[in-house]
């Protein structure tokens, strides 16, 4: 990511936080440039397991080039696709955690990698999201490719 992608993609996520020049300094004065934000205001994160989550990933990136932010977090056990705000109220699945309107999220700092989280597509700062109908059909496709090769996944 570019100066000014970085710096866009900054713009945009730390405009959530209560204090976006804290979480600035936070991000620039911490080595692993992580930041808690909060969820349901200008996104929504559906968390998916690893199992699922990198396998969802690839069928997404194939339907669409840039599908919006997605993040690979805990260690890389789970895989968060930000979707707009309110969708995690309203969205069932097995496994899939919802992170919306009173909950936060730790989020790496853009161009930065830590052991906590890592971005698999980074903001880009104009406030694409990933779309919840593309994302529920490579959900699909996704479980049901694990399904017919006996659910061998990168979680084993």
């Amino acid at each position: 990511m570019d100066g000014t992608g970085a710096k866009a993609a900054i713009d945009w996520l730390v405009s959530v936080a209560p204090d976006p020049a804290a979480c600035r300094r936070e991000w620039e004065r911490d080595p692993l440039g992580i930041a808690l934000l909060p969820a349901g205001r200008r996104w929504d994160v559906l968390a998916v397991p690893a199992g699922l989550g990198y396998p969802t990933f690839d069928v997404l990136t194939r339907l669409v080039r840039r599908p919006g932010p997605v993040l690979a977090g805990f260690g890389d056990a789970r895989i968060g696709f930000f979707v707009p705000p309110g969708t995690a109220s309203g969205w069932l699945g097995t496994g899939v955690r919802g992170i919306g309107r009173d909950s936060w999220i730790a989020v790496p700092r853009p161009g930065r990698t830590s052991a906590a989280a890592r971005w698999l597509i980074p903001p880009d700062g104009s406030g694409m999201l990933v779309d919840p109908v593309l994302l529920e059909l490579a959900l699909h496709e996704a479980a049901a490719a694990r399904g017919a090769h006996g659910g061998a996944d990168r979680d084993g």
